[in-house]
């Protein structure tokens, strides 16, 4: 694959690791190690294509309504995932970020994540942006409530607010918005992620699971991007 003319950002809703562990007659909680497999493997070829911001749905604010053992299980995955991944994403250059609500975080969850994130500050290659305890309706109104405290203390005009200052309220400043978003595991809906910033991204369903969902599956998720004509409520025009 040529790679020109491959998106800048790629949001990714990972589905399917606790079906594909039922299919398996396996825990679900080996589904999730089986996912995360597929994480490291799609960031590796991210990191190869070049892609700017690959952003992964990890958490949502939803998810605390699973069983109180699955979520603790998650939140030590991540734990353990940071603890011995970081070092790595060091060496490729890769930017680590955390959008979505603190609150509620456990402290030693939040305390690894800090570390994590400041250990690759200062890297200059690819985002890695985790979206995690993170919900697109509670990000908005965050947005919506800072603008109107600035309002009420005159620090705005009212007149003054557009799109462009709306959306650096939100997570997601200063990253541009997803190109392409991938939803594994047959699934055809947003389920509250990224509602602001997908405005105009393409979106590639797929039956495959996550725990599937290798680097060749997307490599296909791409080629579809690549094909598709980006218009943008004009005419067509050239991939970005």
């Amino acid at each position: 694959m040529s790679y020109k003319r491959i998106p800048k950002h790629i949001a990714i809703i990972m589905d399917g690791n606790g079906r594909w562990a039922a299919q398996r007659h396996l825990p679900r909680y080996q589904g999730h190690l089986k996912g995360v497999k597929r994480v490291e493997e799609i960031i590796r070829k991210a990191v190869e294509l070049g892609i700017g911001v690959l952003t992964f749905y990890a958490f949502s604010t939803e998810n605390w309504q699973r069983p109180a053992r699955e979520v603790s299980s998650l939140m030590n995955l991540l734990c353990t995932v940071l603890d011995q991944k970081t070092r790595l994403m060091s060496k490729q250059n890769i930017r680590l970020r955390f959008i979505g609500l603190r609150a509620g975080i456990p402290p030693k969850v939040l305390k690894q994540i800090d570390e994590s994130v400041e250990k690759t500050r200062n890297n200059t290659g690819m985002v890695l942006n985790i979206a995690f305890n993170y919900g697109a309706r509670d990000e908005i109104v965050q947005a919506a409530r800072t603008l109107a405290q600035k309002v009420h203390r005159g620090q705005l005009n009212p007149e003054d607010i557009d799109e462009d200052l709306f959306g650096r309220m939100l997570y997601t400043n200063g990253l541009p918005d997803p190109d392409l978003l991938i939803r594994t595991s047959g699934e055809k809906r947003i389920s509250n992620f990224l509602l602001w910033q997908i405005s105009y991204s393409e979106f590639y369903f797929t039956e495959t699971h996550w725990p599937d969902f290798g680097a060749d599956k997307f490599l296909e998720a791409i080629e579809f991007y690549r094909r598709r004509e980006r218009r943008y409520g004009r005419i067509a025009v050239q991939h970005r």
